[in-house]
């Protein structure tokens, strides 16, 4: 059960992630990253149904796919209303949102589908515990994907390039660093990881055009756990995943999709900021 828990919030973390990364380089925030997510999971479907590629290779193309769509939404669309009224953003991605859902099930309709992975159906028993090796899947992708981005962003020169655009975008504009690219690159990044959370999400609840609503619970962990903060992304996304699996089975009918924002209210009562957020400080 607890498992069960951690591998929903993995979920909820990656998407969260996603806000937080576009967030902290772009000071927007993207209503749309549910149906990148959605986005990429049909992408996967299609390259194994449609083309006949294995789970890995299709994993890989759509992941590069969704980077470079995401590359793309920043330099054609989103790059156009820099300086505009937050508003504005929030209500384009909103539109973008209901874009991707429909083109979606134009091409892919709107029933749901499914897609067979090395995951499907195995189960490994450990210490007396029987475990789906989806769940372990989702834990393990998770962990191996959050020490590649903390690696990218630590010891890579464009990763720098990155935390010192987040920081400060006129000083590192004034340092050389090409910014505009930055904010693409950050948006490419958010869109690769919002594929792997779709595609690591498929065996579980299956695809269809709906499934990008998952971004709702992951803005509320985003939220929780400070809305800037990348750790605080993915432990938010863990925390409302484990108490929603809790409580879905420790508490009445209904407290299921609630009790997560009961938490939510509670902390912010608390710690407006969220539990890893900091207030008004930036540095280059």
């Amino acid at each position: 059960m607890l498992l069960n828990g951690l591998a929903a919030g993995c979920i909820y973390g990656l998407v969260a992630l996603g806000f937080v990364l576009i967030y902290k380089a772009t000071e927007m925030v993207n209503f749309a990253q549910g149906d990148l997510l959605m986005l990429g999971a049909f992408m996967a479907f299609a390259l194994i149904e449609g083309f006949g590629l294995n789970y890995w290779l299709a994993f890989l193309g759509a992941v590069l796919f969704m980077a470079v769509f995401g590359y793309l939404l920043d330099t054609v669309i989103l790059r156009q209303v820099i300086g505009q009224p937050q508003f504005a953003v929030v209500m384009l991605t909103i539109g973008l949102g209901f874009l991707f859902r429909s083109g979606a099930s134009m091409i892919w309709g709107t029933e749901t589908r499914a897609f067979a992975t090395p995951f499907t159906d195995g189960v490994v028993k450990v210490g007396g515990f029987i475990i789906a090796d989806v769940n372990l899947s989702i834990v393990i992708g998770t962990a191996l994907l959050c020490g590649l981005l903390y690696a990218f962003f630590r010891f890579t020169r464009i990763g720098v390039a990155m935390q010192a655009a987040s920081q400060n975008q006129l000083a590192a504009y004034y340092m050389g660093i090409p910014v505009k690219m930055i904010f693409s690159l950050v948006w490419a990044i958010s869109a690769a990881v919002a594929a792997v959370a779709g595609i690591l999400l498929a065996p579980v609840s299956l695809i269809d055009v709906t499934i990008g609503l998952i971004g709702l619970k992951a803005f509320a962990a985003a939220v929780l756990g400070g809305f800037g903060s990348i750790p605080g992304a993915v432990f938010g996304g863990l925390v409302i995943g484990v108490i929603e699996q809790f409580s879905g089975i420790y508490l009445p009918e209904g407290f299921k999709d609630v009790a997560a924002y009961i938490v939510i209210l509670l902390v912010l009562f608390a710690r407006p900021q969220g539990l890893f957020g900091n207030i008004g400080r930036k540095r280059v």
